[in-house]
């Protein structure tokens, strides 16, 4: 497998579990005890961490990237490991 393709799919992961990641650990200002600005909605976070966020997408995604390679050089499943769907019968001629 290519470098390049090794790192759209680490860019893949980091995407999928940056979004997986924001609502933990966020606390709206109700649950944190603060006054809210005249015309916030009462989901806001309260102090918002982009850092913090895409650190742990970023340890998720080397993990998930990681076990893809694995997979992906050693065939621990592969595509007809996951096909579930039953095969129609064969056509006779």
């Amino acid at each position: 497998m290519q470098i390049t393709s090794i790192a759209a799919i680490y860019f893949l992961f980091f995407v999928m579990s940056a979004f997986v990641m924001l609502p933990f650990g966020v606390r709206t200002a109700d649950e944190a005890g603060e006054a809210k600005v005249p015309g916030q909605a009462d989901s806001a976070p309260v102090d918002f961490r982009p850092g913090k966020v895409a650190a742990r997408a970023s340890v998720i995604a080397a993990l998930a990237t990681a076990l893809f390679v694995a997979n992906y050089q050693n065939g621990w499943i592969t595509v007809a490991d996951i096909d579930f769907l039953p095969k129609p019968p064969a056509a006779e001629g």
